[in-house]
């Protein structure tokens, strides 16, 4: 396990103190920052799924079931 030297608030320092267990503050801090982070890997993933939305050929419900039917009729083939 690597080591890693960060500044926080005060208060959130005073609040991590009083609350998280001498050996546990570690774990804690892993914790909300692996959290915090797959928060932001589901935003960006998100924010480019839209983004390819707004660049992607748009259908109606409709032309997509006419598109389904006709490759299974041809895969049954």
């Amino acid at each position: 396990m690597a080591k890693l030297n960060v500044s926080i608030d005060d208060q959130l320092r005073e609040e991590l103190f009083k609350l998280v267990p001498r050996r546990r503050r570690s774990q804690v801090v892993n914790e909300a920052l692996r959290h915090e982070l797959l928060r932001r890997k589901r935003q960006h993933a998100t924010e480019a799924i839209q983004r390819l939305r707004k660049r992607s050929a748009k259908f109606s419900g409709k032309e997509i079931l006419a598109a389904v039917r006709k490759e299974r009729v041809r895969t049954e083939q």
